[in-house]
């Protein structure tokens, strides 16, 4: 696995040292109180750039839709309850990070993405021959190892019959549960029920990334977080990047409520979407559905 960060601009390479310290931080700020033996071992084994900006065909150009590519990081921990999307360091280094590229900051930059194995998980993974991680192995960019920690093991490719059949099998569960939910969502909305209405949206643009992704590669991110899911999705096809304009602060403000909603409209009687802007979330979902399903049939066939 390649250690450079050569191919990336000075100012990249410090916003990726910002983010590993930050993550190390965080982690070590977390555990270092703990009592408990299992928590004392935890260990940070290997902090891994990949996607675009492992590939070095990254996109910062405001004139497309405001796009900007994540620094996609995959963090391996020595312990599975480390994976939890829900651990405490986990939440403190992602909520550092997010605050980074902030309007506010006064240098924002890209968001950080992370996902968070065991190196067990992921060698179990290679050998099954899941291509996302495949990807990794064979693309990514060491920036962090601890000493001592293991290698991956050697890949282990399936076979095209194969991982067409896995892949047609997630495509026919994953897409009729988006499709659904999106029905859903309009029967809510004409029912008079917004706040609910805008969680059944939030699930069917998390159905439908989680389909193309696993159509795709055969995997996708344990996370409900859309934002993210984007993320992952528009680099496998840019053409879906048009689908969310971003432009501009007021773009992007309707699809950070709808992020939000996976929450705050099951559990929050505050929380509330304009109508126009649920219209145009609805709107720009049935557009993803209808890409999806054109990215996917063209993938299968």
């Amino acid at each position: 696995m390649r250690d450079s960060l050569d191919h990336l601009p000075e100012k990249k390479q410090r916003e990726l040292a910002r983010g590993v310290a930050i993550i190390h931080e965080e982690f070590d700020e977390a555990l270092k109180l703990s009592t408990s033996e299992r928590k004392k071992k935890a260990r940070i084994e290997k902090i891994i750039l990949f996607g675009s900006h492992a590939r070095d065909d990254w996109v910062d150009d405001n004139r497309l839709d405001g796009y900007r590519s994540d620094y996609d990081l995959l963090i391996i921990v020595n312990n599975e309850k480390l994976c939890d999307p829900g651990a405490e360091w986990r939440n403190r280094a992602e909520d550092r990070l997010l605050r980074l590229m902030s309007p506010d900051h006064p240098v924002p930059g890209p968001e950080y993405t992370m996902i968070v194995h065991t190196l067990h998980d992921i060698n179990d993974k290679l050998a099954r021959g899941r291509q996302f991680f495949l990807n990794i192995a064979r693309e990514g960019i060491l920036l962090y190892e601890l000493k001592g920690s293991k290698t991956f093991i050697k890949p282990k490719p399936l076979s095209p019959e194969m991982a067409l059949v896995e892949a047609r099998e997630y495509f026919e569960t994953w897409y009729p549960d988006a499709e659904q939910f999106h029905e859903i969502f309009e029967r809510t909305v004409k029912n008079g029920h917004e706040r609910l209405a805008a969680f059944f949206l939030h699930q069917s643009v998390e159905s439908a990334y989680h389909c193309l992704l696993l159509t795709f590669t055969l995997h996708s991110p344990e996370t409900h977080n859309i934002k993210h899911l984007r993320s992952h999705a528009e680099q496998l096809d840019q053409r879906l990047i048009e689908v969310w304009p971003r432009q501009t602060k007021k773009q992007q403000a309707p699809y950070n409520l709808l992020v939000e909603a996976y929450v705050k409209a099951r559990y929050s009687k505050k929380f509330s979407i304009p109508s126009d802007d649920l219209k145009w979330l609805g709107e720009r979902t049935n557009l993803l559905l209808e890409l999806v399903k054109s990215l996917c049939e063209e993938r299968l066939g």
